[in-house]
């Protein structure tokens, strides 16, 4: 086996090494660039495709095997078209240099400064009954809704999200979407619910929020037009009546808990 080892090394040269770090590093990046979109669930289905193939072909189940195959062969032809949002996006981030750009990790200090700033302006927003719809990503990638929106890419603060919000403005009637400590998009188009159990005093910005909260594990904040009510939706639930004060304690477990962990924590809140 060492002798086997070190054949293959000596075949190897640094020319090989280059050529292999490219391609670990740019496979790396496009991992991360599908990681931040609903396309990962895709291709997980993918790879678990592939890997009943394989094993069928091992176990000689031939009808299974070549149901499989034809199904691979249907697959992708149509990935293009399926991830026809993500290759663009990545094309165009390797056009503008950003492909290699690195994620925003937020610090103790930070969390803190960011969590006042949301609660006191999603205060200011139903103290003055301003519509409002504040969607938090987590760990699904919400790229796809920011697309439907206005790029912002600005630091979260009390007075841009009231700006945006400002009654007949170009943006206030879609979502914010916020990543980190940054505003992703404004003016976004959220899927609709259609469950309904939805109370019908709710309206539009109730059900959009609802529905991304159906489809993600995002967190969205609700600021009620007509009754300055501050709501929260979080996995297929919405929460109404929460006091402004009290939004600390479902923003906090967001940046300091693992999802799982918040998950719970709001599944204990419902109850």
């Amino acid at each position: 086996m060492l002798q086997q080892i070190q054949g293959i090394m000596s075949i190897i040269g640094w020319l090989d090494i280059i050529d292999i770090l490219i391609v670990a590093t740019v496979l790396y990046k496009i991992y991360i660039m599908i990681r931040d979109t609903r396309a990962v669930a895709l291709l997980k289905g993918l790879i678990v495709l592939l890997v009943a193939t394989l094993i069928s072909k091992w176990l000689s189940l031939n009808v299974i095997n070549w149901l499989l195959q034809k199904t691979m062969t249907v697959v992708l032809v149509a990935l293009p078209v399926v991830f026809q949002p993500e290759l663009r996006r990545g094309l165009e981030q390797l056009g503008r240099g950003k492909l290699f750009s690195k994620r925003v990790f937020l610090d103790e200090e930070e969390t803190q400064v960011l969590l006042e700033e949301i609660i006191w302006g999603v205060t200011r927003l139903a103290k003055n009954k301003t519509g409002a719809i504040i969607v938090f990503e987590r760990e699904t990638g919400l790229n796809d809704y920011a697309e439907t929106g206005t790029r912002i890419d600005g630091l979260v603060s009390n007075e841009l999200l009231n700006n945006i919000f400002v009654p007949n403005s170009p943006l206030h009637d879609g979502a914010v979407l916020i990543r980190a400590n940054r505003i992703m998009a404004a003016g976004c188009i959220l899927p609709l619910s259609d469950a309904r159990t939805l109370g019908k005093e709710l309206g539009t910005r109730h059900r959009a929020a609802l529905g991304l909260s159906e489809q993600a594990d995002a967190l969205v904040i609700v600021v009620s037009e007509e009754t300055g009510i501050i709501s929260i939706a979080v996995g297929g639930f919405l929460e109404r009546y929460i006091e402004p004060q009290g939004l600390k304690d479902y923003l906090q477990p967001l940046y300091t808990t693992k999802p799982s962990t918040f998950s719970d924590f709001f599944n204990r809140r419902l109850s």
